[in-house]
This record gives structure tokens, sequence and C-alpha cells, in this order.
């Protein structure tokens, strides 16, 4: 009798595995796949942006950090992470406005693009947004000129329009690699 049952449970995961295969192949197919657009929500100061999702090396609570003798305010200091020293970045204060009191959902947003590898603190995470490519518009209504140079466009949805900071556009700022006073 056991050998009757392994037998036929092993029929019954073999069925579950060719359905999976097939149901598979329809809904996850690269060119479904590219007709949207990922991005994380944050939010800086009263506004709400996202960021591409292929700009974000990593999202994570503040870690502990060193303070660096000589750099400009905005930069908070270094923070080892898995074992490699990253600067710790106030967008707030680089953009020239007051960050808020240490806020409990502040998070960091690592990037790592042409040698630029830091975190950049944020207000807050709204998790992952996907938005139809159709749903892009390239001019955008800008509430905060500072944030100007760093956005690229934007999504409506629900009625709200989603600005697109780069992240990317922000390392290779001049400004923003030039952290010594």
């Amino acid at each position: 009798m056991t050998d009757y049952t392994d037998i036929e449970a092993f029929d019954f995961l073999k069925r579950v595995e060719q359905r999976s295969i097939e149901n598979a192949g329809a809904s996850t197919r690269e060119e479904d796949l590219s007709r949207f657009w990922t991005g994380v929500g944050f939010r800086c100061g009263k506004q709400d942006y996202l960021v591409d999702l292929q700009e974000v090396a990593e999202i994570l609570s503040i870690p502990p950090y060193t303070h660096v003798p000589g750099a400009k305010p905005w930069v908070n200091g270094l923070a080892n992470i898995r074992g490699t020293l990253v600067p710790i970045m106030d967008l707030h204060g680089f953009l020239g406005s007051n960050a808020p009191a240490a806020l409990r959902r502040q998070r960091l947003l690592v990037v790592n693009h042409d040698g630029i590898h830091c975190g950049v603190i944020v207000d807050e995470i709204l998790g992952m947004n996907h938005f139809e490519n159709e749903d892009w518009v390239e001019t955008v209504e800008i509430e905060d000129p500072v944030m100007e140079p760093f956005l690229n466009g934007g999504f409506y949805a629900n009625d709200k329009l989603w600005n697109v900071f780069s992240l990317f556009k922000l390392a290779e700022t001049p400004s923003f690699q030039q952290v010594a006073l």
C-alpha cells in the first residue's frame, strides 16, 4: 500500500509541475513585463516622489554612523554596511532645507552609480509602485524648484502625479560629489 501511495503522490506532483510550467509561461513573459515601470515611492518634506527601482541598490533603516570632520553639514557621516563604508547624505540638507527632527520613518536609499556609492536619507518609504509605460508624462508640475534638476517626468495614478526623482542624476551632480568644506 505504501508503494501505491508514493507513486500516486509522485504522479500528482508531476501534474502540478506541468500546470505550473504552462501557466508561468503565459504570465511572466518579458514582453508582458516590459510595458510596466517599477519604482519606489518616498517622501521628502511634504512631497511624494518615485525613484526608478533600478537606481536603488537597497533600502535600509538608518544605520549607526560616524561623523566625518571637515565634511559639509549635509554629510551625516560614514556607516559600515556589510563591510563597506558608505557615506550617509541628508537629502534635505543638500537641497538647502531643514530636515525634520529624526523621524522614525526615515530610511536610507542606497545608490551605487559610476563609482558613487552612498546612502541618501529620505523622510519615509511609501512602497513599491508599478505603472504602465503609457501613463508616463514628460512634463510635470514642479512644486519645489530645488528638486527640478533631479526630476525626470512622472506618472499619473488615481488623479495624483508622481514625479520621478533620479538618484543617478543626484549622484552625478558635482556639488553632491563635493563633500569637503
